[in-house]
């Protein structure tokens, strides 16, 4: 794997007779951001699961580095927002960190300001943080994050963005980010790859801020943090949606 922390290789998963992600190779080195980009259907939660070693693939090999630590910040948490819940006991629910260590955490996302704060009041973008916060906080060597700005405004997009950078730099952990819009994704990723049941294409992230579509979505003075990812689409699709391979 040389200085992989995951890869997969030629991964598909089958259930019922029908693949729900079929050819998938991919991998995530230390210090490196890769976003998966696709539809909804498309199969990046469970290509997630395979990078995360709790999805076997029925065909094709996925490998993890040994003795890697390993977390996650799941698209959806339920929480019962009646409960008096502080971000600080937020932060321990599941592991126990020192108040140093969660200090740590929260400075790096950027809220440390709102350790004693209740969880239930904290906006969108601040909640987004706070799982972030409760992800690193361990030191992962792999992070997964899923649609990690889900439901938050632009700004906070950009910001969260940001802050993903600031955690690869500080911590120089692996990223998969994962993501369902087609368009728009970070000018900082090091690696894109477009899933739909496959994967259709990946590279390099390029940036198109004067092409019209972006301007009209997006103003001529957008941030640079967010651009657009566009490709040779070099392959035919048959009426289910799988890849003809009979060139």
């Amino acid at each position: 794997m040389e200085n992989s922390l995951i890869e997969l290789k030629n991964c598909g998963v089958i259930r019922n007779n029908k693949w729900l992600v079929r050819g998938i190779s991919l991998k995530v080195n230390q210090g490196q951001i890769v976003t998966l980009i696709g539809p909804n259907g498309s199969g990046k939660s469970t290509t997630a699961k395979m990078a995360l070693g709790i999805l076997k693939p029925d065909e094709g090999s996925n490998t993890i580095k040994s003795n890697i630590k390993i977390s996650y910040v799941p698209q959806k948490i339920s929480i019962d927002w009646s409960l008096p819940l502080r971000v600080i006991d937020f932060m321990n629910l599941i592991e126990k960190f020192t108040t140093s260590e969660i200090e740590e955490a929260l400075s790096l996302t950027g809220i440390k300001n709102l350790i004693f704060s209740d969880v239930r009041n904290l906006s969108g973008g601040e909640f987004q943080r706070l799982l972030m916060a409760r992800a690193i906080a361990k030191n992962p060597d792999f992070l997964v994050l899923d649609e990690p700005v889900q439901g938050v405004d632009y700004p906070g997009e950009i910001a969260l963005y940001k802050t993903i950078q600031e955690i690869v730099k500080n911590i120089n952990c692996g990223i998969l980010l994962i993501s369902h819009n087609l368009h728009v994704v970070m000018s900082q990723t090091d690696h894109v790859i477009c899933l739909n049941g496959h994967v259709c294409c990946s590279g390099a992230p390029k940036s198109i801020v004067k092409e019209p579509e972006y301007i009209k979505l997006f103003g001529k003075n957008i941030d640079p943090t967010l651009a657009f990812y566009q490709h040779e689409h070099d392959h035919q699709h048959l009426p289910d949606g799988s890849v003809d391979q009979s060139n």
